[in-house]
């Protein structure tokens, strides 16, 4: 499915609120109204922010959930739930994220949750001049917070098992009518390193096989940003080019915060589907400028077409303040017009 030339997106997650962090923090005092209701608003606080920016591409900001994937585990079946982290103090690492117990069969009767997002994104944005966008964990990033047993032995046999859930929301949001959606598999990024890549990619392309072709299928790939933190070596060689054969139609990149090294892969990328790059570095609060943007795009512009890019931050805004995340998507889409203008493509 084609997109605009330099369309704008986002990948997912925003910051919280602060008065939705504190709400979050003292839940019992609110009825279900209320919750409601912060729902509601958070979503709308999110949107406004994105649209303001002038995005082609905008999200719920993912403002109903833990974190881009915790929130799903509350959704299976067969599970149990760990209470709190094994290592609570000290400086913050993905190992503050406990793991959860397998205890049955791995199930999702009621579905993961995002189906309902998307139906209150689409009801709260309205007739917004944007696509609407859901994002999903795939099945191997899922799998990264459960323990394995005598059932399921091992991360591929967990993997596996959820990959039908997971398929069957994909399913059912773009019955929901979703326009795009996001497959996020940062964990495939982490440790294609170590394990093989092929592999991975039958597993993604199992998971989207029943919506190829009726929604834009995007990727996320990235090298974790837990607290800014990444996971695993900062490395996009080892995915490619198995990764070339997803079967997606937009496929994004880290990079600026990598100082765009190993930008020269948007070129076989852009052969094969979309390039998605990281113009906006989440990870620091230097604030780009709108010249700082225009300059990046100027150089993906020497890789690859404008008909095959696609511009937006590095990965999910969730880590970075609202205050800053404001600025860098503001500078995101003004950046992304100037270049349009220079070479006399639309503006919305």
């Amino acid at each position: 499915m084609k997109s605009s030339p330099l369309r704008t997106s986002v990948i997912g997650s925003y910051p919280f609120p602060g008065w939705l962090e504190f709400s979050v923090a003292h839940l019992e005092q609110f009825g279900p109204d209320d919750r409601a209701e912060l729902q509601d608003d958070a979503v709308t606080t999110a949107l406004h922010d994105q649209l303001t920016a002038g995005l082609d591409v905008v999200t719920d900001g993912e403002q109903t959930r833990l974190d881009f994937n915790l929130s799903f585990y509350g959704y299976l079946r067969g599970i149990e739930l760990e209470a709190s982290s094994r290592r609570r103090f000290g400086p913050p690492a993905h190992d503050q994220r406990g793991k959860h117990r397998i205890l049955d069969t791995l199930t999702a009767p009621n579905g993961l949750g995002a189906v309902v997002e998307f139906q209150r994104l689409q009801r709260i944005a309205g007739g917004a001049n944007a696509t609407l966008k859901a994002s999903v964990p795939g099945p191997y990033t899922l799998s990264g917070r459960l323990l394995p047993n005598a059932q399921y032995p091992d991360r591929w046999a967990l993997t596996e098992a959820l990959l039908p859930w997971v398929r069957q929301e994909l399913i059912d949001l773009v019955a929901s009518g979703c326009r795009e959606i996001s497959v996020d598999e940062p964990s495939m990024s982490c440790y294609a390193h170590r394990e093989d890549p092929r592999r991975f990619v039958d597993i993604f392309n199992r998971t989207v096989e029943p919506i190829v072709g009726r929604t834009r299928v995007c990727t996320h790939l990235c090298f974790g940003n837990y607290k800014a933190r990444a996971i695993g070596p900062r490395q996009i060689a080892p995915m490619f080019p198995a990764f070339l054969d997803f079967h997606c139609d937009e496929m994004h990149v880290e990079m600026a915060s990598r100082e765009f090294a190993e930008l020269e892969v948007i070129t076989a990328i852009t052969k094969r589907m979309d390039a998605a790059v990281g113009v906006i570095d989440v990870k620091n609060y230097h604030i780009e400028t709108e010249e700082d943007v225009a300059r990046r795009v100027r150089h993906c512009l020497t890789l690859a077409p404008p008909d095959r890019l696609v511009l937006a931050p590095d990965c999910g805004l969730s880590q970075t303040a609202r205050w800053a995340a404001r600025k860098k998507l503001q500078a995101l889409g003004d950046g992304v017009r100037l270049v349009r203008r220079e070479l006399g493509l639309p503006n919305g």
